[in-house]
């Protein structure tokens, strides 16, 4: 994601919050123009240490999304800020959407599902991945706002018409002043949604045209969604169930599933270059443990019942499964 915002921009700077030491050291030990590493030490308060022990890893990610903005615009002294998800490529510059929202201080993105994987009763009507809040009174009160009710209450399951972090987001046009709901087609594309869109390439450029659209318009990020590796070598594009054309397949996903590949042998070579030189070029995915595969078998059956309950969008397998030859 960052390394395709430097292609795109060169006015941004990104802001990584490191979950683990592991991550923090490798910002450190790096030098990346235009980012800045913060560390769970430098970024949590009374209020988030106090309910950390009460989520999980992933339900305390979601609860410090607020956060995290809201530590940027203060320690940093920031006009805006836009939160924005690490599973992501931008294909063009972002600036064109935060252009779009110049009159709003705060803009969200809608799901904009395709009919047939609509969740927006339970997942929520906005998708928390390209969030932005301006430094004034209306940005500011939503975002404090949105901190508060997280810390109350965020997890990872469906309760009182909530939902994690998003389902929050879902009345913040009639809550809130200020908030500007994008229109650019080309930012909030997804495996959930992307069946609305022809895709296209022109140049090195891709371009996205809805069903109802006059004209194509430039993709500005994709999301990659459920997009996870398994054992040994396999990569599975999206989650279960979402039906990927072709075009999306080979224009999209095996060039950024190639490079995350190429990112994580040269993150395992440096690692155990000197400790292991035999490591140096082996799959860093090979010695994963059990714990993958009983994921995969979990996915899998899944995708087993989903064919069942919905049969006519049955595909094969290989719609959503991918071994590093394949690439």
């Amino acid at each position: 994601m960052y390394e395709s915002l430097l292609k795109v921009s060169a006015d941004f700077h990104l802001y990584v919050f490191a979950f683990d030491n592991e991550t923090h050291q490798y910002f450190l030990n790096k030098s990346f123009p235009n980012l800045t590493v913060v560390s769970l030490q430098e970024f949590e308060d009374d209020d988030l240490l106090r309910i950390k022990p009460t989520r999980t890893a992933g339900e305390y990610c979601w609860t410090c999304t607020s956060s995290t903005i809201l530590y940027c615009i203060e320690k940093f002294g920031l006009d805006h800020c836009t939160y924005i998800d690490a599973d992501m490529i931008f294909y063009s510059n972002p600036q064109v959407l935060n252009d779009e929202a110049s009159n709003a201080s705060i803009l969200i993105t809608e799901h904009r599902y395709t009919p047939e994987y609509d969740q927006s009763a339970t997942s929520g009507i906005y998708c928390v991945q390209y969030v932005l809040f301006r430094n004034d009174e209306r940005g500011l009160k939503a975002l404090r706002w949105w901190r508060n009710e997280c810390i109350k209450w965020c997890y990872n399951r469906h309760e009182d018409g909530k939902f994690g972090d998003q389902k929050y987001l879902d009345d913040w046009t009639t809550r809130f002043e200020g908030v500007h709901v994008l229109k650019h087609e080309g930012g909030g594309v997804a495996p959930w949604n992307l069946q609305q869109y022809q895709l296209t390439e022109s140049n090195g450029r891709f371009f996205v045209q809805g069903r109802t659209a006059t004209s194509p318009q430039p993709l500005v990020f994709f999301h990659y969604h459920g997009l996870r590796f398994y054992q040994p070598d396999l990569v599975e594009y999206s989650g279960a169930g979402y039906i990927i054309p072709q075009a999306w397949k080979s224009l999209l996903f095996a060039p950024y599933t190639k490079q995350l590949f190429a990112i994580a042998d040269n993150i395992i070579a440096e690692d155990d270059g000197i400790s292991n030189p035999n490591s140096v070029g082996q799959s860093p995915y090979s010695t994963r443990s059990s714990q993958s595969v009983e994921v995969l078998k979990a996915n899998m059956a899944n995708y087993i019942r989903y064919i069942l309950g919905r049969r006519k969008t049955f595909r094969r397998l290989e719609n959503h499964l991918y071994s590093r030859n394949d690439l």
